[in-house]
Formats: structure tokens, C-alpha cells, sequence
């Protein structure tokens, strides 16, 4: 069964991988409910000289830029309790206030499809993903995402922006990852992005002998051939792991690693290039490699897992109401765990 369990210790200050950069959000105040929305917002002089329109956006990132504007003309958005246009530009000092009724947010729609729920409560849902459920809604996957089993968990979620999303995980990554209820948890979640306090560990097994453990500091970007994959390339976005070794076999190893920050693909990306790709990544390796000699348990082992042999196993964060430290952990899918003890039976370190 799935563990989840909430303390008051400090927990390590991180990031994860976030769908949008987020803006900090100190002066951020709210009385929203889930349908009608009321927010305010004091700028400082920062924002001088900045199109409102612009300063929306990076005050209430959930919202694209188009719909601020669009609120701006119709007058729900408000600069010192007046109607302004888009191109107004900012003294510095103005206080900002949006009061609208929210609409849905997303075309997709609820679909019955069952969700492993760590922890729920009215602002958050905490959610072990399965193997080969994707997170949100893209080309060639319209339907059995995370999204569509939200919608129906949670109808109130076509509210908000990715319908609670805050952060995602590969397709074929299993493991935990936060949901917000209302906007006011996206905001605090968002926040906590942002300031790098909230704590993801991730279990894997790459290729080879790592003697130690380390930090990997490369930064990641679109690969310009291939757009499927990223890669570590000059002038990518700044990407950081830290990792430790925790089991080692005669041809892998069993890492744990976590992330500073949340890059697309970063662990997958960050060992290939040091040269321990992940056991089943398609992507980033392109082959599996049989060790010599390899029983015909590994070889079929090795083989048949279809995934990379990555999972997201603890999840920390601050309750974005109670303020209180909460720690969550998922066991290893079946999968995972028989890849890992085959290794520890046919693989084992000399």
C-alpha cells in the first residue's frame, strides 16, 4: 500500500519539474472560492514601466496572457479600481484587483478512470501514477490522461488552469506527484516552485558502475534534430541533480537522485550524458544492452522492460492552507521491483 505521512521536519529545499516557470507571489492576497474569483495584488517598483497586461501575466501566471487582457478590456481586472487598456504602462506602485467568475479552463473532458490517491483534502490530491498514464492531454493522447481522470475525481477542477497541474511526470515514469484544488493552492504550490522548496527523490536504475555518488550541473534544451528528446547544450536552461548511490551490481546501478531543478527529461538527460543511460529508456539509449554472460532471467529481464526504470518515490511539500511540512512516499511498482531483484540474484556486485 501506498505510505503517506506528514511531519514537521525541515524538509530540503528543491524544486520540480514545473509545466511553467513561476513567479514569487509575497504580496499575493485572496478570498477565491473555486467559482468566483476576487484577487489583489500590490505591485512595487519592479514592475515600472512594464505593459499591465505583461505584469498580469507575471502576477498570476496560471491565467495566459490573452485572458488578462481579455479581462482588462471587459473590466474585471482593474488598476487602482479603474478600467485600463493592455498597453497602460506600470508606475510601480498600483494595486491590482481581478474579480471574476471563472470558466472552464480546459476542453477535455472527465473520464472514469481510476486514480492511486495517496492524500486528499480540500486543497490538495496527491496521486501515485501509474506506468504508461500520461499527465495531461497533448498530440496523440486526447483521452486517458491524468487530466480526464481529475475532471471526473473532481469536476470543480475544469476551473483551473491544466486542471490543477502544477508539475508532470514522463508517460512511463511511475511515481508521485500534487494536484491543486482551487487556485489559491496553485498559487502557494507555485510559490513553493518557485522558491525551491519542495522536496522530489526519484529512485532509478542506469547502465554501469558509478562508484560514487555526486552532482550533475548541465544545462538542458530542446535537441535541434530531434524534438523528442532534449540535450545538454550551450545556453539551455539551468538544470541540476544531486545523487547518491544506493545498491550496486557487476554491469548497473541503483541511484537515487534529487532534483535542484525540474527540467523536461532531466534525470534521463543527465545520465546519458555522463554515460549511465536508464535501464528501458528508449529515448536516450538505443539499445538494451545484454551484459556477456547474462542468464537467460537477465536477458529476458532486460528485454522485456519497456519503460525507463525511473520512479518518482518521495514527495515533500507545505500544505498550502495549514502551512504544515508533509512528506509522501509510493513504493516501487511490481515491475521496478522485479527488475531489481533479478539484478540482485543474477547481477550481483563481486
Amino acid at each position: 500500500m501506498t505510505q503517506a505521512q506528514s511531519s514537521n521536519s525541515n524538509i530540503p529545499e528543491t524544486d520540480f519539474n514545473l509545466l511553467e516557470d513561476s513567479e514569487d507571489a509575497d504580496n499575493h492576497t485572496s478570498d477565491s472560492t473555486a467559482t468566483r474569483l476576487s484577487l489583489q495584488f500590490q505591485l512595487d517598483d519592479s514592475f515600472f514601466g512594464q505593459r499591465i497586461d505583461q505584469v498580469a501575466a507575471t502576477v498570476w501566471p496560471d491565467f495566459s496572457r490573452e485572458k488578462l487582457k481579455q479581462w482588462l478590456k471587459e473590466g474585471h481586472l482593474l488598476v487602482n479600481g479603474n478600467s485600463v487598456k493592455p498597453k497602460y504602462k506600470s508606475e510601480g506602485d498600483e494595486l491590482l484587483t481581478l474579480d471574476v467568475e471563472l470558466e472552464a479552463q480546459t476542453r477535455s473532458l472527465p473520464e472514469d478512470i481510476p486514480l492511486d490517491i495517496v492524500y486528499e483534502d480540500d486543497d490538495i490530491i496527491v496521486i501515485n501514477k501509474p506506468v504508461g498514464m500520461v499527465v495531461h492531454p497533448g498530440a496523440g493522447n486526447s483521452t486517458g490522461t491524468l487530466v480526464n481522470a481529475l475532471l471526473h475525481h473532481y469536476p470543480k477542477s475544469v476551473e483551473l488552469t491544466r486542471a490543477g497541474l502544477v508539475h508532470r511526470i514522463d508517460k512511463d515514469t511511475s511515481g508521485l506527484l500534487v494536484v491543486a484544488k482551487n487556485l489559491e493552492a496553485q498559487f502557494s504550490l507555485s510559490k513553493q516552485l518557485a522558491k525551491k522548496s519542495v522536496y522530489r527523490i526519484y529512485d532509478l536504475v542506469a547502465y554501469g558502475a558509478i562508484i560514487a555518488g555526486g552532482t550533475i550541473d548541465e544545462p538542458i534544451k530542446r535537441h535541434p534534430v530531434d524534438r523528442i528528446k532534449m540535450a545538454i547544450l550551450p545556453g539551455g536552461k539551468e538544470a541540476v541533480t544531486h545523487y547518491n548511490v544506493k545498491e550496486r551490481f557487476q554491469h548497473f546501478t541503483r541511484i537515487q537522485a534529487r532534483l535542484e531543478t525540474g527540467r523536461t527529461h532531466q534525470i534521463r538527460v543527465h545520465f546519458s550524458y555522463i554515460g549511465h543511460g536508464l535501464i528501458g529508456d528508449s529515448v536516450y539509449m538505443n539499445r538494451v544492452r545484454v551484459p556477456a554472460g547474462a542468464s537467460e532471467l537477465l536477458a529476458d529481464t532486460l528485454r522485456g522492460f519497456k519503460r525507463q526504470a525511473l520512479h518518482a518515490a518521495k514527495l515533500g511539500l507545505v500544505h498550502p492552507r495549514t502551512g504544515e511540512d508533509m512528506m509522501f512516499e509510493a513504493p516501487w511498482p511490481e515491475d521496478f521491483s522485479h527488475l531489481v531483484d533479478v539484478l540482485r540474484t543474477e547481477n550481483k556486485a563481486y
